[in-house]
């Protein structure tokens, strides 16, 4: 508490004064953190004051907020970068990094509790991501709020950047990347192996499985969720924290999306069959709780995507649900499981619109690319199991039950007539993105995990 005392006051955060007639001082109270490593030893006690802004008004009392917050597909996409060029990767944290910006508003706050106050005299992808570019030099910084990865291909020039950065502000050098947002990260000559192994076991430990028997599945196949009609479940509470976790854990195991979605979908009223299904995908993880993705250091650099539906598979809307997988050389980036907005009339629609949705997808990847001075090999493979989708996107005139299709969808057709992508076609049972769009039995469900680069095998330990 007295270092973050310290800080505010070094900063000059603050001017103490006696509160003007007709002024009101918000209120301010302590946060405290215990912070851990990746090893689940402690790191440091952390000790925050905050002020008690849930008093305000927005649009009277202040205008906006914002905090750079980088997107999870560009942290794994820089790492991709950094592990096929075998650059270096350091991280830095910011010590009191919401003091340096500027307030133009006048804010009274009452003296912090327990102390007596002493008185005396960018990429246009995501513009969390910054680079810098001077003849062979390449930087990369990647800012989520006050954590910083620095890589590119000059380890001096990168170490420089690090000095300037130390004169500036208070800050804490964290060394070689090794754990990240509670992502763990091992590095040997062959890759980065991304995890949340310490984040996983904590889940376990909270939910008191630690000791059980581990499913096959995160979600059982055939199941009847969406129709589920049993008494609900009594702590509601209790579901909706347990989602949250395991909606972060995706963040590494992309295999588990379908079953987050799913059970994501009853927060507002879960009944006690959605609390066993989400129960199950906890014993899942105990199966492989050290389970992560894996980017190879011998990536060519290369998009490659997979798109799948599930038509009409909500027994309430009707509406379909899109899956999409991306990898960069053989390295998982990017996935998602969403319902899509609008009722399909058919398996080819469906499917046209999963195309739609994961070209929107590679469209942003290669701008993104293009600020990681990475050039995008064109056209980019996109893999579909459904004929009919495929006739669509390449005949611009493909019978009359498609002219109800809107227009939006059709730039996938556009896409491919100007070689940004090339439709191709997947057989079903080889579609890795099948996972992410319903339940499988065990057998398919574990032959197309190891599809997405899922591995367990490089577990730090």
């Amino acid at each position: 508490m007295r270092q973050e005392i310290d800080a505010l006051e070094q900063n000059g955060t603050w001017i103490l004064t006696s509160l003007p007639p007709g002024k009101r001082a918000l209120g301010s109270k302590w946060v405290y953190r215990i912070k851990y490593k990746a090893d689940g030893t402690i790191e440091r006690y952390k000790a925050r004051l905050v002020i008690l802004g849930n008093t305000q008004m927005a649009g009277i009392d202040f205008t906006d907020t914002f905090a750079p917050v980088a997107k999870m597909v560009t942290v794994r996409t820089l790492l991709s970068v950094a592990a096929a060029r075998n650059w270096p990767i350091h991280q830095m944290d910011v010590h009191n990094a919401f003091l340096h910006g500027d307030l133009q508003e006048e804010v009274y706050m009452r003296p912090p509790p327990g102390f007596r106050p002493c008185y005396k005299g960018q990429s246009y992808a995501d513009y969390s991501l910054f680079t810098y570019s001077r003849g062979n030099i390449y930087l990369c910084v990647l800012i989520y709020v006050d954590d910083l990865l620095i890589t590119g291909n000059s380890l001096s020039t990168l170490e420089q950047f690090k000095a300037s950065l130390h004169k500036c502000f208070h800050m804490k050098d964290l060394g070689s990347l090794k754990y990240f947002l509670g992502i763990e990260i091992a590095r040997n000559s062959t890759g980065l192996f991304l995890s949340q192994r310490k984040y996983t076991l904590e889940i376990l430990s909270e939910m008191g499985l630690l000791g059980a028997k581990p499913a096959s599945t995160p979600v059982e196949p055939n199941h009847q969720l969406a129709k589920a009609s049993g008494s609900l479940f009594d702590n509601p509470d209790s579901y909706r924290r347990l989602i949250g976790k395991l909606i972060y854990l995706t963040l590494t195991r992309p295999e588990l999306a379908y079953a987050v979605h799913t059970l994501a979908q009853f927060m507002h009223a879960p009944r006690h069959a959605h609390w066993d299904a989400a129960l199950r995908v906890v014993r899942y993880l105990k199966g492989s709780p050290g389970r992560g993705i894996f980017l190879s250091s011998k990536s060519p650099l290369s998009l490659t995507a997979y798109c799948d539906s599930d038509w009409a598979t909500c027994p309430i809307t009707r509406r379909s649900l899109t899956g999409y997988f991306i990898s960069l050389g053989g390295s998982p980036i990017s996935w998602k499981t969403k319902k899509q907005h609008t009722v399909s009339r058919s398996s080819a629609e469906a499917e046209y619109r999963s195309m739609a949705m994961t070209l929107c997808e590679l469209k942003w990847l290669s701008i993104l690319l293009r600020d990681l001075h990475v050039p995008v090999t064109r056209p980019i493979p996109l893999h579909c199991d459904n004929q009919a989708a495929l006739h669509i996107a390449e005949n611009p005139v493909f019978h009359e039950r498609t002219k109800h299709i809107e227009i939006d969808c059709h730039f996938v057709r556009d896409a491919f007539q100007e070689g940004f992508i090339y439709p191709a076609y997947i057989r079903s049972e080889e579609q890795p993105a099948d996972i992410l769009t319903k339940a499988l039995h065990p057998t398919h469900f574990h032959r197309l995990a190891s599809k997405l680069g899922i591995s367990d095998l490089h577990a730090p330990t």
